[in-house]
């Protein structure tokens, strides 16, 4: 576990990870299970989740450390979807003891308070509804983690600088401090971020576009007390009539994103100089200190197909959008989420690889619609014609009184787990089927549990929740033993208050599957063997041999 000094007078301390010598260099070689591409929010993501289940993967990075060195904070605001994540792959409590939780969002127009609202106020997961935290934190705590799994290896100084992709591998050249080798691997997995030299090499097909709209990042320490909450201007007085976004972070760090006219100099605006001054014309006399700048713009990019041979994209590799509603880190973490369980039970022989093609199918929806979303939130905070100044105008003269107006401010729609509803691999859809279950507190034989501590438990298998008094319940978990399912019944080993129940969807008598990403994937009115295995089936995108019973 490497440490580094948290004094970040100058900038940010981050750690520094030592070159390990790889066997290859040696002249051993190996087929890998699966080699993950980049030590990133996904990449990292992914390689815990897949030594969480005992599979033996290889980290590729380019640099020797978390982060970008020297650089911001980055990403900052981690969804509750994205907690519950981290609670299953072990860092939860470190993500929460570091960062600082909030659940109140604020939109301002000049000094008014357009429009308030308490995320907590229908909260119901374990997890809190955000937590701000850099993103090297959450970086290197994965690190830490995958560390102490001690399963597979993260390989740092590690830059891919050939791919060849085949049916049944992948063949990869790496450039290292001691030289070159060549690995291969039966998958890989890119995470590499927007600029991915294996997509880039192999030619993939890509769509998108970029913005005129300029932002400037100013990471600053505070001496004074701010509220914990989330606060957008959308037409901030001391920032020439533009947008505004503050945060705060850990280690009393604020983060406070700036936009600027679309036709300014990066090098001007980022100066210190003139940070010092856009932060001192929006604070007063509160002393502050200034820990980083940087100015960025942001672009739309989708991939035509998440896989191409045995490459998975995940990421920013597969997909950017601009940060508006923390819809870009968060994406790659739930990316990882539903790719991993699905490849471990490929990789056990306990699913077919035609389960593999729902990654694609899914997260490709899920980015598709944060693209979609976060270009309407682009539109509203940089209207690009006199219509859309208009409309923009119009919403901000009637959110003060008019509820409907307030519903229209869209400076960000917060990141929350995609519905999967209508896909493949959820058949008859039942209320909520398709949709995200919550961290939901349980108990088992009188101690208090999680979901997430379950699904951690069901190393990439479903789980099946039945109520006990459904009928020939014996005869029918008989039925359901060669199949990847972990039952538990509620009312028997495991009981669940009258909300839980209802966040699980366990009808009377019935059963309710839930993926190993928490996603609910049946109902199932009647829960016998045949019913079971038909929903299962569905969910692991296989044939369904037994005649159909209804859902």
């Amino acid at each position: 576990m490497v440490r580094a000094s948290t004094d970040m007078s100058g900038g940010y301390a981050l750690p520094v990870f030592p070159f390990k010598r790889p066997p290859e260099l040696d002249g051993h070689r190996r087929r890998y299970r699966v080699v993950v591409i980049g030590a990133g929010l996904a990449g990292l993501t992914a390689a815990v989740d897949l030594a969480q289940h005992g599979i033996d993967v290889v980290v590729l990075d380019e640099d020797n450390t978390v982060g970008v060195r020297g650089a911001s904070s980055r990403g900052i605001c981690y969804a509750q979807r994205s907690l519950e994540i981290f609670a299953r792959l072990g860092i939860a409590e470190r993500v929460l003891a570091r960062g600082v939780t909030w659940s109140v969002t604020k939109v301002l127009s000049g000094d008014t308070v357009l429009y308030e609202y308490d995320l907590a106020r229908t909260h119901t997961s374990l997890q809190p509804p955000f937590v701000n935290l850099q993103q090297f934190y959450i970086e290197w705590f994965l690190a830490d983690r995958f560390e102490e799994l001690k399963t597979g290896e993260i390989r740092w100084s590690s830059r891919v600088t050939g791919v060849v992709a085949h049916d049944d591998h992948t063949v990869l050249d790496v450039t290292t401090p001691a030289g070159d080798y060549r690995l291969e691997a039966d998958w890989v997995l890119d995470a590499e971020g927007a600029s991915s030299f294996v997509r880039e090499t192999l030619g993939l097909q890509v769509s998108g576009e970029r913005t005129p709209d300029r932002w400037c990042i100013t990471d600053v320490r505070v001496n004074a007390p701010l509220p914990h909450e989330r606060w957008t201007w959308v037409d901030a007085p001391f920032n020439e009539g533009r947008g505004v976004w503050q945060h705060l972070m850990a280690d009393d760090v604020w983060r406070l994103d700036f936009q600027m006219d679309e036709h300014c100099d990066p090098a001007v605006v980022s100066r210190t100089e003139v940070a010092e001054a856009r932060v001192r014309k929006m604070l007063g006399d509160v002393p502050f200190e200034l820990i980083w700048v940087g100015p960025y713009f942001y672009r739309t990019q989708l991939l035509d197909s998440f896989r191409h041979r045995r490459i998975l994209f995940l990421g920013d590799a597969a997909h950017v959008k601009s940060p508006f509603g923390a819809r870009g880190g968060n994406s790659g973490i739930q990316d990882a989420d539903n790719l991993v369980w699905k490849l471990a039970l490929v990789l056990r022989g306990e699913a077919d690889e035609a389960l593999l093609a729902t990654y694609d199918e899914e997260r490709r929806a899920a980015a598709q619609t944060n693209i979609r979303v976060t270009q309407r939130s682009g539109r509203f905070m940089r209207p690009a014609n006199d219509a859309e100044h208009l409309f923009r105008r119009a919403v901000l003269s009637l959110a003060g009184e008019h509820a409907f107006a307030r519903s229209l401010l869209n400076t960000g729609r917060l990141c929350t787990p995609h519905d999967y509803r209508g896909m493949s691999g959820f058949g008859a859809q039942g209320e909520g089927v398709g949709a995200s279950i919550p961290n939901l507190a349980l108990s088992e034989r009188g101690v208090t549990i999680s979901l997430m501590t379950l699904a951690a438990r069901a190393n990439g298998r479903l789980m099946l929740f039945v109520d006990a008094a459904c009928a020939n319940l014996d005869a029918m978990l008989c039925g359901l033993a060669a199949l990847p399912v972990v039952v538990h019944v509620l009312g028997r080993d495991i009981d669940a208050g009258e909300a839980a129940r209802a966040q699980l969807r366990l009808p009377v008598a019935g059963a309710a599957l839930i993926r190993p990403d928490s996603h609910l994937a049946a109902i199932v009115e009647r829960a016998d063997a045949a019913n079971v295995r038909a929903a299962v089936a569905r969910a692991l995108a296989q044939p369904v041999l037994q005649p159909e019973m209804p859902i």
